[in-house]
């Protein structure tokens, strides 16, 4: 009797993770926890596919989305291989046996779509094959008939107990991973003073609520207590399945976008975030989160096969992807063999665009720091001074001590104001190339830290007990009191700041692509405009910087020495050195940068676009331009709704002219509020196309801060699904009724409900 009532786990050589949601990619299986397996996901329905279409006699023809409603249970659709299948049939084939006429539903697939009497012919009366696979599939799902639970005899008191046990323990993972925090601890032994925040909250619960201490932990069965690390991530996994389906259930079989990144977590696994961008039936812009999946490698072919499970796994079709978002590498974008050109073949109206606000970081620094010499030695000093004082406790107290001691005289001398919010402690900030800002940032703190950062480099000049830090500081020292220093702090200062806010604009979940590009525009109208007249303003800053801290200043009108080669001749002055090679060339560099790097969207899309902009009361508005703009989604618009479209837009621009709008996404909602994506739909579909083109993968960016909270150095052995579903959970953040049914289907349970 301890056999059956023992939890049964899957064959050894079986993961029920990696089992195909493909019914065309499914092996021959005769497990029960396969089958349950199976069964808990549902049969693979995407209703959302465009189905190929077969030339059947002199007609084309392709699958109806109808009859998966006729046959919900049991109907599968094989996107691979486009053709149908019965996943009750596939379940129990073994044990049932074959049936004339019916294995096409089985192994080979069903694609005679001029026969939908095949249907019910497989269905069959109550003797056919399939009824009996059906009749087996609801007795293994159907707990309360097992042998376990014949033998283990349940009443209603029973019941009533476990449903308690197991609704706090619900109650109690919820907390947890809408806060990130961890389940388990070392030692959840009795004796333990930390049993891990999962036994120590619900021993909390059960003393506030003394209806549910009756019936949890020491007071619960020995054998069902329902706190093993099994149940909680079964819980986990139950929680994130709700949330998926229902961020499945939002996009309701419409387009949307595919935002894809992907970063290294604690234990330097290669993880992929996936976010989907659309718009919902209220008109509303969302990024919601998927989930995470562990790729072995980075290749556009890996990633792609990775994209297609998780499609697959939640009935989605790449058919409705109508914009994508990755970080610009190039196994990302690649325009040959990239993920991007992969998934173009799938839907030839994802368009890709570039990631804005990360491709902001990269023009700015990355590309001044990697064609100009002197910027990449300037930014190389930066690093090291970084590693001098910030790889070091002691040094950053005495930075921060320094930094306060200059505060307070200043404020008794009257030349820093105090306040509340003001003068608090600083130290040096170090720069990432995914970290938006950073770099602007850590200049900042380099300029008012200036005077403090040198004391330190002199103290650890003359009394450091490292030979190698004491020559860094020698080194960091002598080139701080250079000219190019101060120049080249300066100038980066300038053109960092200029971006900084398009920078923080581009980085907001609901950035409009017209207003990003709009944005960019006026960023490149403004660095243009600072080479043209600005040399004399600028150098002015970087005068009042050297008189200020005593650093080199030599004069423009004398002969440019070159450091490299000093005794040769180089027939330049300081002033042509400084402001053609350098000052000029480096806003040329930034300027050429940003026509290239921000041209990457089809420009004919972002032309067309720029007629739905509100600004000045559709002053830009171009019928002809959307007219094109519909053509360039062949699949959304047919050659009939194109004509009808051009009719619709006129009716459309006189009712919106006579409504204060500010944006495209406040234009969405107001005409679903007012109904009037009714009456056209055209245009609504067609602005739902502008709207869910990303212009920043901001929210998986954020995915990934997350997975640093939930994936921490000492849980750095967490599962991947266990790591996706905290994620899941973790960011999205839904209360769901639904989990104790998922539960309770999942596995086979001690107690049925």
């Amino acid at each position: 009797m301890e056999r059956f009532l023992k939890r049964r786990s899957p064959p050894s050589n079986i993961e029920l993770d990696d089992l195909s949601h493909d019914p065309a990619k499914r092996k021959n299986i005769q497990e029960d926890e396969v089958r349950r397996k199976y069964l808990t996901r549902g049969s693979c329905q995407p209703r959302g596919h465009t189905f190929k279409q077969k030339l059947i006699g002199n007609a084309l023809r392709c699958f109806n989305p109808h009859w998966f409603d006729q046959y919900p249970d049991w109907l599968e659709y094989s996107m691979a291989e486009e053709k149908a299948f019965c996943l009750f049939c596939y379940l129990f084939r073994v044990q049932v046996g074959k049936q004339s006429g019916c294995d096409a539903f089985v192994s080979t697939g069903f694609s005679s779509w001029n026969k939908a009497d095949s249907f019910s012919k497989h269905v069959g009366d109550h003797t056919s094959f399939h009824s009996n696979a059906k009749n087996k599939c609801e007795d293994l799902m159907r707990q309360g008939q097992s042998i376990r639970h014949a033998l283990h005899k349940q009443n209603d008191i029973m019941k009533d107990e476990y449903r308690i046990r197991l609704s706090a323990s619900i109650d109690v993972a919820r907390h947890l991973l809408h806060q990130g925090l961890s389940f388990r601890a070392h030692n959840e032994k009795e004796v333990s003073k930390n049993k891990g925040n999962f036994i120590e909250l619900l021993k909390y619960t059960a003393r506030q609520n003394e209806a549910v201490g009756k019936f949890v932990l020491i007071n619960a069965p020995k054998n069902n207590q329902m706190t093993s690390p099994p149940i909680q991530k079964d819980i986990a996994h139950c929680f994130a399945e709700e949330v998926t389906k229902s961020v499945i259930q939002e996009i309701d079989n419409d387009i949307f976008a595919l935002l894809v990144d992907e970063s290294a977590d604690v234990s330097d696994k290669e993880q992929m975030a996936v976010v989907f961008r659309f718009v919902d039936k209220f008109g509303l812009v969302k990024e919601r989160f998927i989930g995470i999946s562990h790729v072995k490698e980075t290749f556009s072919l890996t990633l792609k096969h990775a994209i297609d499970s998780l499609f697959a796994k939640n009935g989605l079709s790449l058919k409705k992807v109508r914009g994508q978002g990755y970080d610009g590498a190039s196994n990302m974008k690649g325009e040959f063999n990239g993920l991007r050109s992969l998934i173009l073949k799938e839907s030839r109206s994802a368009y890709y665009v570039h990631r804005f606000a990360h491709q902001l970081q990269l023009v700015v620094v990355a590309v001044a720091q990697k064609k100009h010499n002197q910027v990449g030695e300037f930014f190389d000093m930066i690093h090291l001074l970084l590693n001098v004082i910030g790889a070091s406790c002691k040094r950053k107290i005495v930075l921060i001590e320094s930094n306060c001691k200059r505060m307070d005289e200043g404020i008794k001398n009257g030349e820093i104001k105090s306040g509340t919010g003001l003068n608090q402690d600083q130290s040096l900030k170090k720069p990432g190339n995914t970290r938006w800002g950073s770099h602007y940032k850590t200049l900042l703190r380099l300029v008012e830290m200036f005077p403090c950062i040198v004391e330190v480099l002199e103290h650890i000049q003359n009394y450091g007990t490292d030979s190698t830090k004491r020559q860094q500081a020698y080194g960091l020292l002598k080139y701080f009191h250079t000219f190019d220093f101060v120049f080249y702090l300066q100038l980066m200062l300038v053109v960092l700041g200029l971006t900084n806010n398009l920078s923080k604009a581009l980085q907001k979940g609901d950035q409009e692509i017209l207003n990003a590009v709009s944005l960019v525009e006026s960023t490149k109208r403004q660095l243009q405009k600072l080479r043209d007249d600005g040399w004399d303003d600028f150098v002015a800053k970087v005068y009042s910087f050297s008189d200020k801290n005593e650093t080199e200043m030599p004069n423009l009108e004398d002969e440019f020495v070159d450091s490299r080669k000093p005794r040769t001749k180089t027939g330049i002055t300081n002033l042509h050195h400084y402001k053609v090679d350098c000052f000029y060339t480096v806003l040329d560099m930034q300027l050429q940068e940003f026509n290239d790097r921000f041209d990457e969207v089809n420009s004919e899309i972002l032309v067309c676009m720029s007629s739905l902009s509100l600004i000045d009361s559709f002053r830009q508005f171009d019928k002809s331009k959307l007219v094109r703009l519909a053509e360039l989604y062949p699949d959304d618009f047919s050659f009939v709704e194109r004509r009808s479209l051009d009719h619709q837009l006129d009716i459309y621009l006189l009712i919106m002219c006579k409504r204060m709008i500010e944006s495209l996404g406040d234009l969405a909602r107001v005409l679903v509020e007012t109904r009037k994506h009714l009456s056209h739909p055209l245009v609504y579909r067609l602005l739902k196309l502008c709207l869910i083109l990303p212009v920043a993968t901001a929210t998986v960016e954020r995915c990934f801060s997350a997975m640093k909270i939930v994936k921490t150095t000492s849980r750095n052995s967490i599962g991947d699904e266990f790591l996706s579903d905290c994620l899941v959970c973790f960011i999205e953040k839904h209360v769901l009724e639904t989990v104790i049914k998922r539960f309770q289907n999942m596995n086979e349970r001690r107690l049925h409900l």
